[in-house]
């Protein structure tokens, strides 16, 4: 296989940073409450949001109190902001929003996550931060670190060639790989690992007849075999690029293909959803589908994080 230079200069500059930070020559800055960093090798696709919608509902059926940590990814806004429900993509991000509205949490936004975290200790005191899309931004000191691999990462190649963010090895970092889609262990050095297993599904309701599956998500494709695999199938296709802003010309065009193909509605995600904003009425019938993750054994996986957080505190 050809190595592609860029590719190749962009590994070198990963490389580099995380020797620096593995060598301690850059440090991470440490908030008072405990990180639990939640994120994965790729740009995208892997399930990183529903799974920090998962680990937010298995803590809070514990009534631990926590509160979510994020970039804002796609924002317009600088600096850190605490996510108002109600509010629009532009001014937090779709993800944010996503799973402020799920949750019922705390989730702040910033481009540094220690400045995030401070802020939402100045407001909630030192809880528990759950780091969205935290796996790269080592600035930030974790207790415990989480990253989700797919079986396209086993065979991917680094940016801009492939998708990978790192190499497979950076998963020595981890303290557990979780196992997404049908993704098999013996794909990756995981010896030693904590190693967990998600079922990502999604829950159809209220389909409209012959519908028309639209959506601006990392991997499409997935979402329309999960549809496919419920026993939907639509009579057309829409895809935008991940985190799509839908403008009123998205809409005609839509609204064009319906009737173009005689469908009886359409069917997108809770992300894109999230992206419709004000437009969302204007797609009616118009079925929105949430992603549901399962996490095999949740019970001692928590038991596990929580036992492995107690002692590095306990030690520092």
């Amino acid at each position: 296989m050809k190595l592609n230079p860029l590719a190749a200069i962009y590994g070198g500059v990963v490389g580099a940073r995380n020797a620096l930070y593995d060598s301690r020559w850059l440090r991470a800055r440490a908030l008072r409450g405990p990180v639990i960093s939640v994120g994965n090798l790729s740009t995208g696709g892997a399930g990183k949001t529903p799974f920090v919608i998962l680990l937010g509902e298995l803590f809070k059926s514990r009534r631990i109190k926590f509160d979510v940590l994020s970039r804002g990814y796609g924002r317009k806004t600088r600096g850190v902001r605490m996510v108002e429900p109600g509010g629009l993509p532009r001014d937090f991000g779709d993800e944010p929003l996503l799973m402020a509205r799920r949750l019922e949490v705390p989730v702040v936004v910033g481009e540094d996550r220690y400045e995030a975290g401070r802020f939402a200790e100045s407001r909630f005191g030192p809880q528990l931060h759950l780091l969205d899309d935290g796996f790269q931004h080592r600035g930030l000191a974790r207790d415990f670190d989480i990253a989700l691999v797919t079986p396209e990462d086993a065979r991917d190649r680094l940016l801009p060639a492939g998708r990978l963010r790192e190499p497979l090895r950076a998963l020595e970092r981890a303290d557990a790989v979780v196992l997404a889609s049908g993704a098999a262990a013996e794909s990756f050095a995981l010896e030693g690992k904590i190693v967990w297993r998600v079922r990502r599904g999604i829950v159809p309701k209220n389909i409209p007849e012959r519908p028309i599956v639209f959506c601006g998500i990392a991997r499409p494709q997935n979402f329309l075999l999960q549809l496919r695999a419920a026993g939907i199938d639509p009579v057309a296709e829409a895809f935008f690029r991940d985190h799509h802003s839908y403008t009123e010309k998205d809409i005609r065009d839509l609204l064009q293909l319906r009737q173009r193909s005689d469908a009886g509605g359409f069917v997108t995600t809770e992300k894109d959803a999230v992206n419709l904003g004000a437009y969302l009425g204007a797609l009616a019938p118009l079925a929105v589908i949430p992603v549901k993750m399962e996490l095999a054994d949740a019970t001692n996986a928590v038991d596990t994080m929580l036992c492995v957080i107690e002692g590095r505190r306990a030690r520092s």
